[in-house]
């Protein structure tokens, strides 16, 4: 955990490809073929800026999720459409999902626990990450893949490729409140 941001690690597991990816569905196909269940997806590399980023998609997505209120049919789904900040399925495929000529990519699982009973109620299990670890290696190994150690931190490049934007020259804070503003939007737009 880091100080300053009191949550846990999320569940995400940089992989960085052989080779640059030349054919989307192909490299996808190994992960939806390989995966337990569709709470595991790949994201693309740029599309996740922070733990508290991805934890508050995850957040949205698992109350549309409890309330019966998913735009998107899966779990997986809809959290790659909050990411993307829209409320259409084929742009956060174009936007949060891997591309051609992507050298990296993050392996994503989505806990299901519950969200807790009021405002700020939900209680992360700290070893979420560690406990997902060993499946996420194995889909790293049949993408052919090597684990990257970073997390995700946020980019000018990320909130390109999400859709989002931010005048001028952002510092670190100012960029993580881009991309949570773009993903609060994805309801709305």
């Amino acid at each position: 955990m880091d100080e300053d941001r009191p949550v846990p690690w999320f569940p995400a597991w940089g992989v960085r490809f052989p080779e640059p990816v030349e054919n989307v569905f192909s490299v996808v196909s190994v992960v939806n073929d390989r995966r337990p269940s569709n709470r595991w997806l790949m994201i693309a590399y740029e599309a996740a800026a922070s733990e508290v980023h991805l934890w508050t998609a995850w957040h949205a997505m698992r109350g549309n999720e409890e309330s019966g209120s998913m735009v998107a049919k899966t779990p997986d789904t809809e959290f790659m459409r909050l990411l993307s900040g829209t409320h259409q399925i084929n742009r956060a495929f174009e936007r949060a999902g891997v591309a051609v000529g992507d050298e990296t990519a993050w392996v994503v699982f989505l806990p299901d626990f519950g969200l807790g009973e009021g405002f700020g109620d939900v209680s992360i299990p700290p070893q979420t990450y560690n406990d997902n670890s060993e499946e996420a290696i194995r889909l790293i190994e049949h993408l052919g893949g090597s684990l990257i150690a970073k997390r995700p931190v946020p980019s000018l490049a990320g909130l390109e490729r999400v859709g989002a934007s931010y005048p001028g020259d952002p510092s670190f804070p100012q960029m993580e409140e881009a991309f949570l503003g773009h993903t609060a939007l994805s309801d709305l737009r």
